[in-house]
């Protein structure tokens, strides 16, 4: 497999000469080198049902993160705190984006946020009711918000880093991240932390110093003993965060040379409970559940309307307004299981129940076509997205005579109920009022228009699945396995797949590994049913779009057909090597992804006569839907090395370095069956250079963990490769640049029980490119910035609020 071409080569030549040095080495070094007692033994259950497996004895790539070393950064937020920790993670920070603001997505590989699948305890966790319809990575996914899982709930994360449809189902294309809760039967902690920006904020039209963010978080956890065999660990969370402000200057007359837009995070008050026990029932059997609640206010602003805007009732606003975007999140999750052992195998039955309800409201904003009546502050409506499942796992050794050990064989079976609602918010969010038939104004609350009853929908599905995976040890150095899987959709019919798997070890410090393997994603329901009409954003104008249902009137004369599963290929080849206290791996990979789905180009009533008579009726000026069709292509390297120092007298060291190099090429368009002539464009050059270019193609992270008495210390430095943020031409495209972040942490136990940590993350203020005032080289004149709302790129993969600087006060018992 070749290595992706990218923009900046040197760190990939860097990393990959040293790996190859030292793969072709281990033969070698492995006859002089003995194993050192340092060397950590991470006991894996994602990837592999074979008991007592590390990381680097899997048959595929795992990531193993603590929760401690997630704790060794100013965020508190898990999702960032992961990205951090794992070169193919990208958490990106997209803002005045309505609810993508609030609910962010994860990419993993640089593939869609829910062609990852993320598992709690190893049981599948619930998607977040919203679908990402607006201009970011991850457009037309609907994904799992991480950030619903406290980081004190959590005892580590594993991530597997290849295809697992086989194994796990729908959606592990990119890879699998199972995050696995804290298990205490005694003990406890709690900390706050307050930090806040620090920074100097330097866009196209000036330079000002900002202090804002202010962000304090207080999390406690409490082990409590059920009886001399199970457990009870208590979590529990408390957030609140300031918005902050990384505008440009407005350059319009009416702004009187201020800013007058929001971009950056919003605002966020949320708490979190989380609990997670387990049992003994005797004779072998355990009792086991978690449940988890969060309540999250998050507040994100649209672009503003300036006093002179045609939309402004200069009544309520005389100098202009600021919509905002506010989301009432309610996340819920209740899981309980038996395990134990049943006719000989292995058995552990499971019923897990999440839901995410997302209420919207329109804030200090108004509905123009009720003039000076209007309200300012709008219910607009709810989504919902909720699902139950019921597993049986069972799994056995069986001794076949092989002189490496038992075959170890797993099965199992799944059911899945899930359903999806929209609710429609007040009239007056969504209404034309009396002043309506003026069609200089549009209808509904400025900034996120209220979903509609027409926008309303009820709707479920079931599907059944079957699994097997046998793992065999054919000799001492050779481990290969397989596994298939069959599921059947009640809403688009069945589909297999299946991966082989294989690891050959020529001694103990040298291995090969890889696998071959096909996966599959099921459309998600709110991806096939989804239907709102909102003020989206092209080239700086405000345009009235209406989202249709694959399967619609309007969308099918535009050209939709109905959805079905996206499909993958996927390839892995990759070495391990271990030397006393270091450990190195090496994989690289190929993703091949057909009829991928996606959310088509807004298809305008300009186009065309009849797009026009399709569009009048309903009241809006452009429609877009779901569609399959996209086909890519994904290559790449992961590199993961470690090294662990223990000295008498300078402490303990602990190195890594980390990288993921990685090309996505886009192969395939979808092909229209509209019925118009001429035929809408489905998916242009803007979304296609977005799924190419859109997450970074070099992502290298070295970082230094010391340790010494009550002293302790992390450095972090974090490479990330340019990331373009295209626009429908190329005048409208601006890029990131490529930038390196440095992040420094301090520690210090004032006693056994009391630590206090204080640190900057982005020491030196780093920013992505701002975005220009104009385009010069591709198109003379183009204006980018032309009311000031879009300071930096949001497409930017550590964000764009520069230096943050922190406390914190931790309290063990």
């Amino acid at each position: 497999m070749r290595i992706p071409p990218v923009r900046n080569a040197s760190p990939v030549l860097f990393a990959t000469a040293s790996a190859i040095a030292l793969l072709t080495a281990a033969p070698a070094f492995a006859q002089s080198t003995e194993q050192s007692a340092e060397t950590v033994s991470d006991i894996v259950v994602t990837g592999t049902r074979a008991p007592n497996r590390s990381r680097l004895d899997t048959l595929a790539p795992v990531d193993v993160v603590t929760a401690q070393n997630l704790q060794k950064t100013g965020t508190t937020e898990f999702a960032t705190a992961l990205a951090q920790a794992i070169p193919s993670l990208t958490f990106q920070r997209p803002s005045a984006n309505d609810g993508t603001d609030s609910v962010r997505p994860i990419t993993l590989r640089g593939l869609s946020p829910d062609q990852t699948l993320v598992l709690v305890n190893g049981t599948r966790r619930h998607a977040s009711a919203l679908v990402n319809v607006n201009g970011t990575v991850g457009r037309g996914s609907a994904a799992v918000d991480l950030n619903t899982i406290p980081t004190g709930a959590l005892d580590r994360v594993e991530v597997l880093r290849d295809g697992a449809s086989a194994q796990y189902g729908s959606d592990a294309i990119a890879g699998v991240v199972n995050l696995r809760l804290k298990e205490a039967s005694s003990g406890g902690g709690a900390s706050v932390t307050y930090g806040q920006y620090l920074t100097t904020v330097k866009t196209a039209r000036g330079e000002r110093d900002e202090h804002d963010g202010a962000t304090v978080t207080a999390s406690a956890w409490q082990g409590f003993a059920l009886g001399d065999d199970g457990f009870l660990t208590l979590s529990a969370e408390y957030l609140n965060r300031d918005s902050t402000n990384r505008a440009d200057y407005d350059p319009r007359p009416a702004a009187n040379g201020g800013i007058t837009a929001r971009f950056g995070d919003p605002d966020v008050e949320q708490w979190t409970v989380f609990a997670n026990a387990g049992k003994g029932l005797g004779n072998g059997w355990k009792a086991y559940g978690w449940a988890g609640y969060q309540d999250r206010d998050s507040t994100g602003a649209a672009f503003p309307r300036l006093s002179d805007n045609i939309n402004n009732v200069a009544s309520i606003y005389p100098n202009g307004f600021l919509p905002k975007v506010a989301i009432n999140s309610k996340d819920a999750s209740v899981a309980g299981g038996l395990r134990g052992e049943l006719a000989g195998w292995n058995a552990d039955i499971s019923l897990t129940y999440g839901r995410n309800a997302l209420d919207f409201r329109t804030k200090d904003s108004l509905n123009s076509t009720y003039g000076a009546n209007s309200p300012t502050d709008f219910d607009s409506g709810s989504l919902i997205y909720d699902q139950l499942v019921l597993g049986a796992d069972f799994s056995r050794a069986f001794d076949v005579g092989l002189s490496a050990g038992p075959l170890n064989f797993a099965w199992g079976l799944e059911q899945r109920w899930e359903s999806y609602q929209i609710k429609a918010g007040q009239p007056e969010s969504y209404n034309r009022g009396p002043l309506g038939a003026d069609t200089r104004f549009a209808g509904g609350a400025q900034g996120f228009v209220g979903f509609q009853p027409s926008n309303e929908v009820d709707v479920d599905r079931n599907n059944f699945a079957a699994y097997a995976d046998v793992e065999i040890p054919l000799t001492d150095k050779l481990t290969v396995d397989g596994a298939v899987r069959f599921e059947d959709y009640s809403d688009f019919g069945t589909t297999q797949t299946g991966k082989l798997s294989a690891r050959y070890d020529f001694n103990h410090s040298f291995a090969l590994r890889g696998s071959i393997s096909t996966g599959f994603r099921a459309p998600s329901l709110q991806q096939s049913y989804f239907t709102s009409t909102q003020s989206v954003i092209q080239n700086g104008a405000v345009v009235e779009t209406g989202t249709f249902p694959a399967t619609s009137a309007v969308a099918s004369a535009l050209g939709a057909r109905p959805l079905k599963a996206e499909t993958s290929t996927n390839y892995s080849l990759g070495g391990v090597l271990r030397l006393g206290r270091f450990d190195l791996t090496v994989d690289a990979y190929k993703i091949d992804i057909d009829n991928q789905i996606v959310l088509s180009e807004l298809i305008n009533r300009s186009f065309s006569p009849q797009v026009a008579g399709l569009l009048d009726p309903l009241g809006i000026q452009a429609a877009r839907f779901f569609l399959n069709g996209v086909s890519t292509s994904t290559e790449g390297v992961d590199i993961v090395g470690r090294y662990r120092l223990p000295t008498e007298r300078l402490g303990d060291f602990d190195f890594t370095v980390a990288a993921n190099f990685n090309d996505v090429k886009v192969n395939k368009l979808p092909n229209s069956s509209s019925v118009l002539n001429p035929v809408p464009t489905l998916f242009a050059r803007q979304r296609i250079l977005t799924i190419e270019d859109g997450t970074p193609d070099t992502k290298v992270s070295a970082a230094a963990d010391w340790g010494l008495n009550k002293f302790g210390a992390t450095v972090r430095a974090t490479y990330y490769g340019d990331v373009l943020q295209a626009g429908s031409t190329p005048g409208g495209d601006y890029s990131t640049g490529a930038k390196t972040v440095i992040d420094l942490e301090g520690r210090y136990q004032l006693t056994d029980r009391i630590g206090v940590t204080v640190g900057v993350d982005n020491l030196f203020d780093e920013y992505p490119d701002y975005v220009p005032i104009s385009n010069a080289a591709s198109a003379p004149g183009t204006d980018l910035t032309s009311n000031g709302v879009l300071g930096f790129p949001y497409y930017s993969p550590f964000g764009f609020n520069g230096r943050y600087a922190y406390a914190r006060l931790s309290v063990k018992w």
